[in-house]
């Protein structure tokens, strides 16, 4: 099966947090950090591999047309920030209703500028707890 021309590869299902357990485990033990469209927090595992993400869009954000919208933005937001992070980490991003607003009006560009600010502030936490 082939990828259709000028969309983004998919992460693998492995790529993201699936079971409750596991996003319990990031709010609960994880660092959080946030601005006034997205929570973002980080957990870091103990096993290597790629950074997982995990995505809690609630329907204060919008209806499930909307909601799905933000997700999807997310999702590719997230494939081309997540270089930035540390292998062998858990991510759960929570979208604010202002999300909506910002994908709306912005799109991926608002969505992908807001998530780059939040795993830019988390990376400076990370490297000044580790001096």
């Amino acid at each position: 099966m082939s990828a259709r021309p000028g969309v983004a590869a998919r992460r693998s299902k492995r790529g993201r947090l699936s079971r409750s357990a596991e996003f319990d485990r990031v709010f609960r033990q994880g660092r959080s950090i946030a601005n006034r469209v997205l929570v973002l927090y980080a957990f870091p595992r103990a096993e290597e591999g790629e950074p997982r993400l995990g995505l809690s869009v609630s329907k204060r954000v919008g209806g499930a047309v909307e909601r799905n919208h933000v997700k999807r933005l997310l999702r590719e937001a997230f494939a081309h920030e997540s270089s930035g992070l540390p292998d062998g980490v858990d991510i759960v991003v929570v979208a604010r209703p202002e999300a909506r607003v910002v994908a709306e009006s912005d799109g991926l560009d608002g969505i992908r500028a807001a998530l780059a600010e939040l795993i830019g502030r988390a990376r400076e936490r990370a490297a000044g707890e580790r001096r």
